[in-house]
């Protein structure tokens, strides 16, 4: 299974670094450590408080960085896969967003997509709705 530093980790839930360090601290989310002596968290751990912040029960707070997206890619880490015989569903937690794509099942193995693995969802569409708020 993958595991993430806390820059990493923090920069996929869309949140400072020292946030995202109070949040292993205060026992959020567990961490080991790797030879070097850096704090990791495993994929699958990760992969569940990215659900988690995503439904809305992220920290919040003034040192958040905000969460943007740079022409239609949304790096995240995969919280779901679920294969079919001939077609996969796969679930990216990009920070605040929740991404869900259609693919094929052969397309999701040659990659080797499984939960708490890092992924980034290309969008692109040909018809675009902006909302105003």
């Amino acid at each position: 299974m993958q595991s993430y530093t806390i820059g990493r980790a923090a920069r996929l839930l869309g949140v400072s670094p020292d946030t995202a360090r109070r949040w292993a601290d205060a026992g959020r989310v567990a961490t080991h450590r790797d030879d070097s002596g850096r704090r990791l968290i495993a994929g699958c751990d990760l992969a569940a408080l990215c659900v988690e912040v995503g439904q809305g029960g992220g920290g919040g707070g003034e040192d958040e960085e905000p969460y943007t997206s740079v022409r239609n890619a949304f790096p995240g880490i995969v919280t779901a896969v679920r294969l079919g015989d001939v077609a996969a569903q796969v679930e990216i937690q990009a920070g605040p967003h929740r991404l869900v794509s259609l693919l094929t099942r052969e397309a999701v193995e040659e990659l080797g997509l499984e939960v708490g693995m890092e992924a980034t969802a290309r969008v692109k569409s040909t018809n675009v709705h902006v909302d105003r708020y």
